[in-house]
Parts: C-alpha cells; structure tokens; sequence
C-alpha cells in the first residue's frame, strides 16, 4: 500500500494551497481517507476526514470554513483544498486511510492503518 502525499509549498497568510494523495495497493472505497499535521514542536493532530463514499465530512474547529476535502474513487485520490491559509497552519501534513471500526472514531489517528510519507505546508505572515 502506498500513499503518495503532494501539493505542499511556502504561501502566504491567506492564500490558497490545494494538497493530493494518491493511493494504491488498496480497495481506495473501502476506506475512510483523513488528512493529519503534526506542527513542529506539536503532536500530530486531527485535520479532516471524508468517508467511504464522500458523502459525509469532518473537519478540526480549526479548520472548520477553510478546508475542503474531497475524494475520487475512480482515481484513488483524495485532495485538501485549504483556503485562508494561516501561520499556524503550517505543518507536515499527512494523508492516511482508515477502515475503521465505526464513524465515530473518524478523528483517531489510531483506527488509520495506512500513511503518507507527508508534505510541508509553510504559512509565511
């Protein structure tokens, strides 16, 4: 299984940046896909989440109004578009995917089996 995280990047305080996970070696639908960060100095933190389908979504409060996720099962992608980019905002920021034992242990790092290796997102002020 692989999980291929890119899109990350140096961007200024509230500018865009769009990251994407490929993923392969797995049946893609039959997983919850999140997106994590770990800030430096900082444990590894809850970012988003969408399900199975793509039908539902979760987001961190903060980040809750800036970030989208999104998912395409035909490609085996999932994508994180993050608007209103803040300093504190910047991190490693990881794709994982999760079977997951029910929904509501979405935010757990720990129901997700599978990671990326990770991409830098620096917010400049």
């Amino acid at each position: 299984v692989q999980l291929q995280a890119s899109g990350g990047g140096l961007v200024q305080a509230g500018g865009p940046l769009r990251l994407s996970c490929a993923a392969s070696g797995l049946s893609f639908s039959n997983f919850v896909m999140g997106w994590f960060r770990r800030a430096p100095d900082r444990e590894r933190e809850f970012v988003a989440t969408i399900s199975w389908s793509g039908s539902v979504t979760d987001y961190a409060d903060s980040v809750e109004g800036r970030f989208t996720i999104s998912r395409d099962n035909a490609k085996n992608t999932v994508d994180l578009q993050m608007n209103s980019l803040k300093p504190e905002d910047t991190a490693v920021y990881y794709c994982a995917a999760g079977t997951l034992r029910n929904w509501g242990m979405r935010t757990r790092s720990s129901e997700y089996r599978y990671w990326g290796q990770g991409t830098l997102v620096t917010v400049s002020s």
